[in-house]
């Protein structure tokens, strides 16, 4: 390790955000991690006494690399896509998609919503997230299910149940349901949380003043509370590009004194996914 060349990349790190990514002599990832403030998260594995594994570790650096994210979330989302390309042998967590809740949207007949932690197990369900923890997941989930009302029983009843009556079902149980029903729900459902939430919210809007004109006032109330959550997810999402969440390869180069340096990332639905 040149002690003078780390010390040097120590000093530009700026106090933000993002992933990094620690490599050995041969160039190789041996770990990656996400930070709140890189500056101070870095700096930390070169000071003060660590447990035998980090020292061991931070023995075999030679060098660093690190990724600026506009959120923690988004830095957690990169460092989960960087472990699972590099593999780097320091990283425990994360190799298996069991660390971190998602949101599954099954491929059933009748398709169910659901919280879990193994993104692979499916192949045909659609995942969504990582989320930071369970409670993230839960609320995202909650404000989902009350705005698309997929079937919540793991098994068919013979009647419909109490979240029918709460319109949050459309009953296949007991009712005949096209599947082009459920269809447009799920494509609704994966436009929602790319952050497409333009139709829904004005829908929302034109409830809320239906209910608020007809002096129904807990209505009009339940429908500002999930507008609310709405922005609140939306806005706790991870993402680079508030008002473009297309997806694209992005370069940048940087040239001095007679050397050029280009980095390329993986962006989709707006957000960093590799580099």
């Amino acid at each position: 390790m040149d002690k003078e060349y780390i010390k040097a990349k120590l000093k530009n790190l700026p106090n933000e955000p993002g992933s990094y990514q620690m490599k050995d002599k041969n160039g190789e990832i041996i770990y990656v991690g996400k930070a709140k403030n890189l500056h101070n998260r870095v700096n930390q594995y070169f000071v003060g006494a660590h447990d035998f594994k980090t020292t061991k570790m931070v023995s075999n650096i030679d060098d660093f690399d690190f990724i600026v994210t506009r959120s923690e979330k988004e830095a957690l989302v990169l460092e989960i896509n960087l472990i699972k390309k590099y593999r780097p042998k320091y990283n425990i967590q994360f190799i298996d998609d069991s660390s971190y809740p998602y949101i599954k949207l099954t491929k059933e007949k009748y398709p169910r919503l659901l919280i879990a932690r193994d993104a692979k197990k499916d192949k045909k369900a659609k995942y969504f997230g990582p989320f930071p923890d369970a409670t993230a997941a839960r609320t995202t989930l909650k404000l989902l299910q009350s705005l698309y009302p997929f079937r919540r029983c793991t098994h068919l009843e013979p009647k419909v149940c109490l979240y029918y009556h709460m319109h949050q079902c459309i009953g296949p149980c007991e009712f005949d349901i096209d599947p082009k029903v459920y269809d447009e729900m799920s494509d609704k459902v994966v436009r929602f949380m790319n952050g497409d939430t333009k139709d829904v919210e004005a829908e929302l809007q034109t409830k809320m003043l239906e209910a608020s004109q007809a002096l129904e006032f807990e209505k009009a109330q339940e429908y500002k509370e999930m507008l609310e959550s709405i922005r609140h997810v939306v806005n706790d999402k991870q993402n680079i590009e508030k008002d473009n969440r297309g997806s694209r390869d992005v370069f940048a180069w940087y040239a001095k004194k007679g050397y050029l340096a280009i980095t390329g990332f993986l962006v989709r639905e707006g957000t960093i996914l590799n580099k």
